[in-house]
């Protein structure tokens, strides 16, 4: 491919680790292919890209956007009073940063900022791509979709969103070294994580913000974790460490490792025998790559209820298990602890989710954003 000498590209959205991760691993792909791009995210102020981006080395640029929020509490209605207002500002601040950067093509992967920036690039003229990581589009991409280049999907039977046209099936971008697991990457897994080789493991992930429901149930299981012959890896999220740093207190000696966030998710994943999680797209994608069994607990509290579309995709194919959220406290670590001892299950649900993964996502992605 001939390569132009300064090509400027912009990656917009984020909120959440399922928004931010795939679009580092778009742009890691991007200056794997072409090391002279010049690479600007987009984010939302006060939210974690605007943390992660400059971590991983790239310049970020914050939009004072935010989402609706549901319900009549005072702060709900407080916070959807000042959308409007945020909204405009983010535009005039979309169409500056464009006019400054000049890029000559847009990602958008989902999120709040992802609206504002690429409906400013498209009164610029500036081509972009839509990321939908989920089996039920979102509003954002919905409305995006009428003017998008490309729009790239994790899921077969996106035509009813998107025209047919448009949509590639790249699957969704994952977090760089997560595959299926090694010899090698279960004993440094082990060690890093200081877990026993002789126990059974069970990892539990509600995303980079934690997961209520899940850590209720992880808080109710403590009084009865030393009795069982298991070991759990407890990702608990930036809003459920504190309760749950002090619920652990009350049983020091338990097999329960909490962490607010996992970086090493390949060794989490590669020292996991089950993963009971939330449905978001990207732990869906990079569960399919690791090939490990899952406990699919979707949340109730996201647009659309995507997150129960999809789990369902993989259920249908019998590679993953469900357990809705409002049965979560009754039946899911009962479930988790039956399945997690039954090992011709496990390999049952392993090899097929192995089978819907797409590892060479962002590369294909990044191809087609250069091509633009």
């Amino acid at each position: 491919m001939k390569q132009s000498r300064n090509r400027n590209i912009i990656i917009s959205g984020g909120g959440t680790g399922g928004h931010v991760f795939p679009a580092l691993s778009i742009a890691h792909a991007i200056r794997e292919r072409d090391p002279k791009a010049k690479i600007l995210f987009v984010g939302a102020l006060g939210k974690m890209e605007m943390e992660k981006v400059p971590a991983a080395g790239y310049p970020i640029k914050g939009l004072p956007i935010g989402g609706f929020q549901r319900g009549f509490s005072r702060r709900a209605l407080v916070s959807n009073f000042k959308l409007p207002f945020q909204l405009l500002v983010s535009i005039l601040k979309s169409f500056q940063i464009l006019r400054r950067f000049r890029p000559h093509a847009a990602v958008g992967v989902g999120g709040y900022a992802s609206g504002p920036l690429l409906w400013a690039a498209a009164r610029k003229k500036t081509p972009y791509l839509l990321q939908e990581q989920n089996s039920f589009a979102g509003k954002t991409n919905k409305k995006l979709a009428a003017q998008a280049a490309h729009i790239c999907v994790a899921y077969p039977g996106m035509e009813r969103f998107f025209p047919a046209s448009k949509i590639v099936l790249t699957g969704n971008p994952i977090r760089e070294n997560i595959g299926p697991a090694t010899q090698k990457g279960v004993k440094e897994g082990l060690e890093y994580f200081r877990l026993n080789p002789e126990q059974k493991t069970i990892l539990v992930i509600g995303g980079s913000l934690g997961a209520g429901t899940l850590n209720r149930c992880l808080e109710a299981y403590l009084p009865r974790a030393k009795e069982q012959t298991v070991q759990v890896l407890w990702q608990c999220g930036r809003n459920g460490i504190g309760r749950a740093q002090e619920a652990l207190r009350q049983y020091p000696d338990v097999p329960v490792y909490v962490h607010e966030f996992i970086e090493r998710m390949d060794l989490a994943f590669a020292v996991a025998d089950l993963v009971v999680s939330r449905a978001g797209a990207g732990t869906i994608s990079e569960l399919c790559a690791a090939g490990k069994a899952c406990i699919f607990v979707p949340s109730p509290n996201v647009a659309e209820d995507h997150q129960t579309h999809n789990a369902m995709a993989l259920v249908k194919e019998k590679a993953g298990c469900l357990v809705p959220d409002n049965k979560a406290m009754e039946v899911l670590m009962d479930k988790a602890l039956e399945l997690v001892f039954d090992n011709e299950k496990l390999q049952i649900l392993s090899s097929n989710v192995l089978q819907l993964s797409r590892p060479h996502a962002a590369k294909d992605i990044a191809t087609l954003v250069l091509e633009l």
